[in-house]
């Protein structure tokens, strides 16, 4: 998604097949999701997560979110939302594309995907694997 701007830094890896960045924590191994900042960093290390999960829990966010912290287009569109699980890592709250809510299914096989969500602004989400 060349020339549009992510929703923060540092979310997702540069690379053909983008990963999120959560953070390892140097004592206790314990990965987070997104890399922490500020003075909390410097006790944890970047990691790619991996690119698949599944589907832990979903609904639909059918209303405009109160803003702040809402900060999507004013024409707002509902949208599915749902927590995937990445193996052995993390479990992450997403938006979920490509799927409507009565074609979701407890431990369906997510896939990472960017998607634009405002104009020129991208964020990550989770689809049911082709």
């Amino acid at each position: 998604m060349s020339g549009v701007l992510p929703v923060a830094e540092g979310l997702w890896t540069d690379e053909a097949q983008p990963r999120l960045i959560g953070g390892r924590h140097g004592q206790t191994g314990e990965i987070v999701f997104p890399m922490p900042e500020g003075d909390a960093a410097q006790h944890y290390d970047p990691v790619p997560l991996s690119r698949t999960g599944t589907l832990w829990s979903w609904t639909s966010q059918d209303f405009r979110p109160k803003s702040p912290p809402y900060a999507g287009p004013e024409a707002f569109v509902p949208f599915l939302l749902g927590y995937v699980e990445l193996p052995g890592e993390v479990i992450v709250e997403t938006r979920i594309e490509g799927a409507s809510l009565a074609e979701l299914t407890l431990g369906m096989p997510m896939e990472l995907v960017l998607t634009e969500f405002a104009p020129g602004r991208t964020t990550f989400a989770f689809r049911p694997c082709a």
